[in-house]
């Protein structure tokens, strides 16, 4: 069975390979290992198709390494056992190294990791790891202590259309022999629907080619009249995919027909989960509608929860715009309660409304650093006695104690207010944790609180 054209290109040394350069590139970090023949123990962390796998087999051939391929999602205990024992005898028998090289490692559980551990730590085989997952939620700290972990970035459009117009031109493994042109547009439209997946180009290009070769063959191959009973845009392929004897031409109607719907990347237990509710929430902070619509919507695409997405709303109200304008608590309330008996798809409208309102409205967050303010005090002073008349005289011994004795109740006070009086613990007594500010409706009860003061 012939390899995806995505393995059959694979380059083979870093001459060769695409993108990466603050790894690959001259002075840096990889290159210079390779160089000096010192490779260890690494993890990859990147997107799909950014060169992960090609870039683990170019260490082992530029470095005479034995390499060692193991699919985290079908191996276990026993491979990495059965891989290490060759190892050793790979290193008595020949003195060469050995890169175990572990896709997905994500998809490993502690005790497989754990298993994998003494054999990175002694030597017995260089490891290099690949994950699509933040590797400080996936990957044992132990493990992650004894590698060295790379981010490898998405490829760039332009790293796309080297890799695709390389793959075009070579004749031996790639796609020269059928001599493809491409509609205005149509390369183009598929290297931005490859979100920098070079996987994606590449096998996309291969069952266009496929395609249109098996099933639209150039007429001249053909008997008189072959053509007439074919349908036009048979399998979504356009008449005349063949523009002139010999050449190949791939639409773009056909590159939408083979894509179909580009998926997400949305993990909702991974970083992509943490990253998006980020940008959330310090959008609607930064009065942007614009961009938390954007992120709630690419939350809920994604399949996220959206009693999730309201929850995180309802704290947003009080923590970043509270008093400033009192009204956004109960609507964010009123969104979670929607999501809760409406549902998707339409509790989407009600989020969109909230969203648009916190996003806009006056911001504030005094009264929750005033919260964090007085937490600490709580935390450092403990039980510090309350005053006596604040104390409630339950009982009669409470009263003889003194409970509640001297209490003024501010309602029989002008203003409401009882001038001077102390309400904290002694210890913290003039101290203040509020200070609101003269954003939207919170400059009313700075203004308020101004008047007591210089009444006092």
């Amino acid at each position: 069975m012939k390899s995806p054209l995505a393995d059959r290109v694979r380059p083979q040394n870093l001459k060769n390979f695409v993108g990466q350069v603050h790894l690959v590139g001259e002075g840096k970090v990889i290159r210079k290992a390779l160089e000096h023949d010192k490779i260890f123990s690494m993890v990859f962390w990147g997107p799909p198709g950014c060169g992960k796998t090609t870039l683990a087999r170019i260490i082992a051939n530029e470095t005479e390494s034995h390499f060692v391929s193991l699919p985290a999602v079908t191996s276990g205990v026993a491979d990495i056992r059965r891989v290490v024992k060759e190892a050793k005898e790979r290193e008595l028998a020949y003195k060469q190294d050995t890169i175990l090289f572990i896709d997905e490692i994500h998809r490993f559980n502690k005790n497989q990791q754990d298993a994998l551990l003494p054999y990175v730590e002694d030597g017995t085989v260089i490891f290099i790891g690949a994950t699509t997952e933040n590797p400080s939620f996936e990957v044992i700290g132990p493990l992650l202590s004894r590698s060295q972990v790379f981010t490898l970035n998405r490829l760039e459009p332009e790293e796309l259309k080297q890799i695709a117009q390389r793959a075009l031109k070579d004749k031996e493994r790639g796609l020269g022999k059928y001599n493809i042109e491409f509609e205005e547009g149509a390369l183009d439209f598929l290297i931005a629907s490859a979100n920098g997946d070079s996987r994606t180009v590449l096998n996309t290009l291969e069952i266009a080619a496929n395609l249109q070769s098996e099933n639209n063959t150039p007429p001249h191959s053909q008997a008189p009249g072959a053509y007439a009973d074919l349908p036009a845009g048979k399998a979504g392929l356009a008449p005349g995919a063949f523009s002139a004897a010999g050449t190949l031409k791939i639409t773009k109607n056909l590159l939408e027909n083979i894509l179909q719907r580009s998926s997400l990347k949305y993990d909702k237990g991974g970083e992509e989960h943490y990253n998006t509710i980020s940008a959330f929430i310090k959008s609607m902070r930064g009065s942007d509608p614009d961009a938390a619509l954007y992120y709630m919507a690419r939350m809920l695409e994604g399949g996220e929860d959206p009693l999730f997405i309201a929850r995180r709303m309802v704290i947003f109200a009080s923590e970043d715009i509270g008093n400033a304008d009192p009204h956004a608590l109960p609507l964010a309330t009123a969104c979670f309660e929607a999501c809760e008996k409406v549902g998707l798809p339409e509790c989407r409208i009600n989020m969109a409304q909230t969203v648009t309102y916190l996003a806009t409205a006056s911001k504030s967050n005094a009264s929750y650093n005033a919260l964090l303010k007085a937490e600490k005090d709580v935390k450092e002073t403990l039980n510090e006695p309350i005053p006596l008349h604040l104390r409630n005289p339950v009982t009669d011994l409470m009263k003889e104690k003194g409970y509640g004795k001297d209490y003024k109740y501010p309602h029989n006070f002008e203003d409401h207010h009882v001038r001077g009086e102390d309400y904290l613990p002694k210890k913290l007594e003039g101290k203040k944790y509020y200070y609101p500010t003269n954003q939207g409706k919170e400059k009313n009860i700075s203004k308020r609180l101004k008047e007591l003061e210089d009444k006092e």
